[in-house]
């Protein structure tokens, strides 16, 4: 069986009736424990640490394990290939970080006015960053983090010194993302030993976990067709696809795969495409299907899982455009089950200017000022307390501020209450442990921790919290649990402070940049559809001959056009998951903040009906060569109604 990823956050019982702010600070995730990950977090900070003790060089293992912990947080479910950029981008910001810090520490540490000022600036710049994607905003966070670090931690080494050891740590724990096999990962290659490239087949089990979701989002969807989860079974199929579309287009040495095996899942997340678009338009019309529609689809995912050819698929059923283009794409699927040719997928490819455009856009400018201030701010306020771990105040607002890790109310709720968890935890742990052998446990235990406490923000951060604090001890100063609590309860009151007062730029621009990008979207993947139908081709009704239908496909528009329309409708239905996920964390804000993005819920809505439809007519003119009458009216209403609530 493929391994459930954790679902997205489950209500505890009774939530639902609390407000959304605070219902939002009582929810988890669940699922299986990842004792992969587990094993990697316990193999990580702690025995490097330990080596920095052995060898007498305390501050460097310090450092690496700080390296090996940051890397540890990124540490998400996914493909090795994934994981290089996911981990290694953000760890090379922390060292340019820790090397700024050092730089501007030794020049201003002794004057409040620049030191705050230069973090203000420098939190400008990765705050308007942050908002070109996920691993941007985990790198505009490790260089804010590692700045505060660099700039107030006593270390006897230089800031270039620090930068290589700290990238030594999270090196580390790349290599052990790379090397060591996953619990499925064993599996698949017991099951992929015989066949040519098998060797380091296990090499590739996130990826093929990744594709094998994709068969089983479609399959549950193509059961939920006619019903009222069919709108939530789409949902799961676009985020099935959004991991397997990252797992497979990771950084490589070569252009194209270097293994038959890869080459093989490359082709069956290819002919997953048309597979998923079939199952939409069958999920748009809304009639119920036969009970082994979704059969084909589910034992082409335990074949990705096994290694396996496609075996026999059930008998087709041809009676409708949408049931003729899912038999289709099964049949071409397996011929790709046995071929196992294709180049890699086509990642989300963004240039320098589509950068820049982010970065500037209204939710860079409106994160990069909350930063901006919230980290300068911090700053002047831990200088002027004269506090030996001053810099904890600064990192601490970093975390707080970031909007990804949930509405800014239960972000200060969960970070208070994990800090003194943690605090409380850790000053009982360092009155009963020897040292530093005792501390050097607590900080493997803890970055074993990690993966697991991930699901929930106040976990992550008392586990952290106990992290942080060893490390400090470790490194020769003071116990400073409660220390770390006021700081932790004066930089939630910054950060709350700061998110409420009036601002210059345009609020709710995270939500906004992400409609406008969805909406583009969804309007090329309509211009793209819409340009294959020849002019005036209409019909008022579904034809009845199924040759006729077949006739029509090996007419209709070449592989090329197929391609791109398969590539716009990936964007499309990415780019409007980004936008419900703002809206859904814009939502559970207090009321002063929500009101910014009200009717964005609305706007999401027709867009996603808008693709919907326009998914449906794709498969319609691919079955006849004709735009449906219905479908061109329907798309012209939510034109309309789209024009009518922007």
């Amino acid at each position: 069986m493929i391994p459930r990823v954790a679902s997205p956050r489950v209500a505890l019982p009774r939530v639902t009736s609390l407000p959304p702010w605070l219902g939002h600070a009582l929810r988890t995730q669940r699922g299986p424990v990842p004792w992969h990950a587990v094993l990697r977090g316990a193999l990580a900070a702690g025995p490097l640490l330990g080596v920095g003790v052995v060898s007498g060089r305390v501050s460097v293992g310090v450092v690496a394990a700080l390296g090996a912990m940051l890397a540890g947080i990124n540490d998400r479910p996914g493909s090795r290939r994934a994981a290089v950029r996911r981990l290694g981008v953000p760890a090379l910001a922390g060292a340019g970080g820790l090397v700024f810090g050092a730089y501007v520490g030794a020049r201003g540490g002794g004057s409040y006015l620049p030191l705050p000022l230069l973090f203000a600036v420098l939190g400008l710049l990765a705050g308007a960053f942050s908002a070109v994607g996920p691993v941007a905003s985990a790198s505009g966070t490790q260089l804010l983090v590692a700045a505060a670090i660099g700039a107030g931690m006593p270390l006897p080494e230089s800031g270039p010194q620090r930068a290589l050891f700290f990238l030594a740590g999270a090196a580390w724990l790349i290599v052990l993302r790379l090397t060591l096999p996953s619990p499925d990962g064993r599996r698949g290659r017991r099951s992929c030993g015989s066949r040519k490239g098998g060797a380091g087949a296990y090499r590739l089990d996130g990826e093929r976990a990744a594709v094998a979701g994709v068969y089983e989002a479609v399959a549950a969807l193509l059961d939920a067709v006619g019903t009222p989860h069919s709108t939530a079974r789409r949902a799961a199929l676009t985020a099935a696809l959004d991991q397997a579309q990252d797992a497979l287009s990771g950084p490589r040495l070569r252009r194209h795969a270097s293994s038959a095996a890869e080459r093989r899942l490359h082709a069956q997340y290819l002919a997953a495409l048309p597979l998923g678009e079939a199952a939409t338009a069958l999920a748009w019309a809304g009639e119920p299907l036969p009970a082994r529609t979704g059969v084909g689809p589910r034992r082409l995912a335990a074949a990705v899982r096994d290694g396996a050819p496609g075996g026999p698929l059930p008998a087709p059923a041809r009676s409708g455009a949408g049931l003729r283009a899912l038999d289709d794409a099964l049949l071409r699927a397996a011929e790709a089950f046995d071929s196992g040719n294709a180049r890699p997928p086509r990642g989300r490819r963004r240039g320098p200017l589509d950068v820049l455009r982010s970065a500037a856009g209204p939710g860079g400018r409106e994160y990069g000022l909350r930063v901006a201030l919230c980290f300068g701010a911090s700053a002047a306020v831990a200088q002027s307390l004269h506090h030996p771990h001053w810099y904890w105040l600064p990192a601490t607002a970093v975390f707080l501020v970031k909007p990804d890790l949930g509405p800014l109310v239960s972000r200060v709720l969960c970070r208070a209450a994990g800090t003194v968890i943690g605090a409380v935890l850790f000053a009982a742990l360092a009155a009963l442990l020897p040292r530093p052998a005792g501390l050097v446990a607590v900080v493997a235990v803890c970055g074993a921790l990690v993966p697991v406490a991930t699901r929930h923000f106040a976990a992550q951060t008392a586990v952290v919290t106990v992290l942080v604090l060893a490390l400090v001890m470790v490194g020769g100063e003071p116990q400073a649990s409660w220390g770390r609590i006021g700081e932790t309860l004066l930089a939630c009151g910054i950060v709350l402070l700061v998110g409420h007062l009036p601002w210059p730029v345009q609020r709710g621009g995270r939500v906004q940049d992400r409609l406008s990008a969805a909406r583009a979207s969804a309007h090329a993947y309509l211009r793209h559809v819409l340009s294959g139908v020849p002019s005036g081709a209409s019909e008022d009704g579904d034809p009845e001959d199924g040759d006729h239908a077949s006739t029509g496909r090996r007419s209709g528009h070449h592989t090329d056009h197929r391609a791109a329309r398969w590539a716009l409708r990936r964007e499309a239905y990415r780019t409007l998951a980004e936008a419900r996920a703002a809206i859904d964390l814009a939502a559970a804000e207090l009321p002063a903040l929500a009101k910014h993005s009200e009717g964005s819920e609305r706007v999401a809505a027709t867009l996603e009906r808008l693709v919907d439809t326009t998914t449906a007519c794709a498969v319609h003119v691919d079955d006849t060569g004709r735009l449906p009458r219905r479908h061109a009216q329907r798309i012209d209403e939510l034109l309309v109604e789209l024009t009518a609530v922007a």
